[in-house]
C-alpha cells in the first residue's frame, strides 16, 4: 500500500483498490478491439461493456468525494444502464485512458476519507446505503468484473490473465 489511510476501516479496501487498478489493465492486455465486443452467440456482457461498467463505477464513486470528471462512459452507462445489443462501445484504449485518469484521484480521496465521511448516506434511488457500504460493494464488483474479463480471455483464445 502506498499510503496509510486516514480511517483504519479503509485499509483492506485500499489494498484491494491498488490490486484492482493494476489487475484490470492486465486483464485487458493484448485484447483486440474486435474481440472486446464479441458475445459468442450468448446474451453475456462482452469485455467492452464489462470494462466500461467498471470504469463508470469508479467515476460514480468519485462523485461522492466531489470529483466530477467527464468519462467516455457517461452516456452508455448512465443510470446503471445494461448492455445495449446494437451499440458500439468505446475502445478499450479509451476506457483505459479514463481508468488511468480517475484511479489516482479516487485513491487519494479514499485514503483521505474520514470515518464521518464514510458514514454519509448516499442518495441512490431505492437504496439506503452509506459511502462505506458503497465502497465495499464497488470493491466486490470490480473483482467480479475483472474475473469475468479473465474468463473471456480464455473463451476468446487469449492466454490467461497474468497476475504478476
Amino acid at each position: 500500500m502506498k499510503t496509510t489511510p486516514t480511517s483504519s476501516r479503509m485499509y483492506g479496501f485500499i489494498v484491494l483498490y491498488e490490486m484492482h487498478t493494476e489487475f484490470l489493465l492486465r486483464a485487458l492486455a493484448g485484447i483486440d478491439q474486435k474481440d472486446a465486443q464479441k458475445r459468442l452467440d450468448t446474451k453475456a456482457n462482452h469485455i467492452a461493456w464489462i470494462t466500461g461498467s467498471v470504469v463508470h463505477g469508479r467515476y460514480f464513486l468519485a462523485k461522492s468525494f466531489g470529483i466530477d470528471l467527464p468519462s467516455v462512459t457517461d452516456e452508455l452507462f448512465a443510470n446503471n444502464k445494461g448492455i445495449i445489443d446494437d451499440a458500439t462501445y468505446p475502445s478499450l484504449e479509451d476506457f483505459i485512458k479514463d481508468w488511468k485518469e480517475i484511479s489516482p484521484k479516487l485513491q487519494e480521496a479514499l485514503t483521505e476519507a474520514t470515518d464521518n465521511k464514510l458514514e454519509e448516506k448516499l442518495s441512490i434511488p431505492g437504496m439506503e446505503i452509506t459511502l462505506f457500504e458503497m465502497i465495499g460493494f464497488s470493491s466486490y464488483r470490480e473483482a467480479n468484473c475483472i474475473g469475468q474479463i479473465a474468463l473471456w480471455r480464455r473463451l476468446l483464445n487469449y492466454p490467461g490473465m497474468n497476475y504478476m
